[in-house]
């Protein structure tokens, strides 16, 4: 069994009244060490932190025109121009194409879909008659002239009516 003994450093345990400079040293209980969230510094740091409300958005971005030089400012400008009309012309050209590809299905590919599956009916009843009739025949050959156990002879000539 293990057995906990609880040990205290001697650090913890002597408090000096004084350190190397013969300074006195406060109680370790009081708070003065800490402070409060509000203090005078955190309210004037966060009064120049905020925007002022007096001051739109308009006002501080037509201030940046002082200090972007007006040859920055014309290569900006052209910039913004150049992907202006590609997006303009890319988008415009994305819409035709959509466009086109949309009427092309519509106009082809569902009046074809559509023969197809009208085909693909027409041999299921083809298919159908054709086993019906195989059906009828089988009864009529079976009837006529074979054996008993319905078998046919090789050849699967025997028991045709000659015409």
């Amino acid at each position: 069994m293990v057995k906990l003994q609880e040990v205290e450093d001697e650090h913890f345990t002597e408090k000096s009244a004084t350190t190397k400079d013969n300074a006195l040293l406060e109680d370790d209980d009081s708070d003065a060490d800490y402070t409060d969230t509000d203090s005078e510094i955190s309210s004037v740091s966060s009064s120049t932190d905020s925007p002022s409300t007096s001051e739109s958005l308009a006002a501080r971005l037509s201030a940046l025109v002082d200090i972007v030089p007006p040859s920055t400012r014309a290569r900006i400008s052209s910039t913004t121009d150049t992907l202006t009309s590609y997006t303009k012309s890319t988008v415009g050209f994305g819409g035709n194409l959509l466009w086109w590809a949309s009427t092309s299905i519509i106009l082809l590919a569902i009046p074809f879909s559509l023969a197809v599956a009208q085909e693909q009916e027409i041999e299921a009843q083809e298919r159908e008659q054709r086993m019906l009739g195989e059906g009828a025949s089988q009864m009529l050959q079976s009837g006529s002239a074979g054996p008993p156990d319905g078998s046919e002879p090789q050849g699967g000539q025997a028991g045709k009516p000659a015409l």
